[in-house]
């Protein structure tokens, strides 16, 4: 975010700069640089505010060509959109999508989250911002049950005998 504040504080700057040396009268330089200066905080409240707000997968330029996504958590608001908390692979933090309402989507999106929450294990979203054409294909779908943890002995699979350890002793 601070980087496109700065940028629209340069440009800002830049243009009243501009004003400043153009052959116009003094109030209309003067206006200029007022108008610059007050630019400035609104455009810094406005990129404050959008850190609240979903983004539209429609807007989602730099991570277009990403193969999926894990969907973190999911909220649908029926006629309006699914909203969508996701992870993507490359970043530290989740991110806060919004993907306009589609019954068939929302039906996807929830039987996906269903056969997760059965094999208890995680949600993935299949190339999340392309608009595909391929209707047919699923968006969504479930992770396959985690493997269980090994047992004692069965490391590499070989015949080492399973060996029981009582608590509080050590061998």
């Amino acid at each position: 975010m601070m980087n496109l504040f700065v940028v629209a504080v340069v440009l800002a700057a830049g243009l009243a700069t501009i004003s400043i040396w153009s052959p116009r009268k003094l109030w209309v330089k003067v206006g200029a640089v007022t108008l610059a200066a007050a630019f400035m905080p609104l455009s810094y409240a406005s990129f404050a505010d959008l850190l609240s707000k979903p983004k539209p997968v429609a807007l989602e330029w730099f991570h277009r060509s990403m193969s999926e996504a894990t969907v973190l958590s999911a909220r649908m608001q029926e006629g309006e959109a699914i909203y969508l908390w996701l992870q993507l692979p490359d970043t530290a933090e989740p991110r806060y999508y919004k993907i306009g309402w589609s019954e068939d989507v929302a039906k996807q999106l929830q039987q996906a989250m269903r056969e997760a929450e059965k094999n208890q294990g995680g949600l993935k979203m299949e190339l999340p911002f392309e608009n595909t054409w391929d209707k047919d294909k699923p968006m969504f779908y479930a992770l396959p049950q985690p493997k269980l943890p090994e047992k004692n002995g069965e490391r590499g699979g070989g015949d080492a005998p399973l060996v029981y350890q009582h608590p509080g002793t050590s061998a």
